[in-house]
């Protein structure tokens, strides 16, 4: 039976690391009761775990986005279950790289050697969350639009707080004024709904189009359809899935009669609104 000495350094090493019973007990007698060398156990001991972790999947999570003075930075950052994404230490963390992110400039690389506001680099205080949610948690992806040309937007669907969402999307217009200001949100929100690939037709990846006509091809070829009607239907539905995919050919969602680019036509004053560039994150996609 543990003394109560014991007792409570296990309880303030929990405490202080969020460690199990067990481990604490294992850490404290490993060395000799020193609190402080038992952190650095427990953390050596975490790098261990968490890279037992790295083979899981994570596909939940959260994206945040934070604008000041035009600039805008978005960051994703993974976790294996839903139940993590809520946990506070996990916001808490991802609040912070957020914040970082901005200040790095959408720069990953820099981000992750970036000292947080304990004084320890971001990989370091990831090893050491990971250890303590016991989940693999991975920084997925991140952006950064600067105000050097154009004006940014962003579109957070259903905040949790705000900046943080599951779905988020950033849009670069040129051609704003005070008068058509409005129209910069309302873009973003059609492409938080609506995942656009490209701009336009011809930004699409080639492979994929490829692809898709491949699959339409072969699909109509199994439907018993004679090779000159299967050649004018596969046409068809290239188009179809170009204009669905393409940000200017979409229908508009706030009126399915129009396309985006007449929107951006229509809301026009000044200077004609284009598209300059887009990016939708959406937690997990494509993990």
């Amino acid at each position: 039976m543990p003394n109560k000495d014991l007792l409570d350094s296990i309880k303030k090493l929990r405490e202080m690391t969020g460690v199990g019973f067990k481990d604490c007990k294992v850490a404290l007698d490993e060395s000799n009761g020193d609190l402080e060398k038992s952190i650095e156990f427990l953390r050596k001991k975490g790098i261990a775990k968490a890279s037992k972790k790295m083979s899981r999947t994570a596909s939940e999570g959260l994206a945040l986005v934070k604008e000041n003075e035009g600039n805008i930075s978005l960051i994703e950052i993974n976790s294996e279950t839903d139940f993590v994404a809520k946990n506070q230490d996990f916001i808490n963390f991802c609040k912070e790289l957020s914040d970082l992110n901005f200040i790095n400039k959408g720069d990953l690389n820099k981000l992750v050697d970036a000292k947080m506001l304990n004084g320890t680099p971001v990989k370091d205080n990831l090893v050491n969350l990971i250890a303590k949610i016991g989940e693999k948690i991975t920084i997925r992806r991140t952006k950064f639009f600067d105000c050097s040309k154009g004006t940014n937007f962003y579109y957070v669907h259903s905040a949790i707080e705000k900046g943080i969402g599951k779905i988020i999307s950033l849009v670069k217009l040129d051609g704003v004024s005070k008068e058509n200001r409005d129209i910069g949100n309302k873009v973003a929100m059609h492409i938080a709904a609506s995942n656009p690939l490209a701009i336009a037709k011809e930004g699409i990846d080639e492979n994929l189009v490829s692809k898709e006509l491949e699959i339409i091809k072969a699909e109509i070829t199994n439907s018993g359809k004679p090779a000159e009607m299967a050649e004018k239907i596969s046409k068809g539905k290239i188009s179809k899935f170009l204009n669905d995919n393409s940000l200017l050919n979409q229908l508009w969602i706030m009126d399915p009669k129009k396309k985006v680019s007449e929107i951006l036509k229509e809301n026009s004053f000044e200077n004609q609104l284009k598209v300059l560039d887009f990016v939708r994150y959406k937690v997990g996609e494509g993990v």
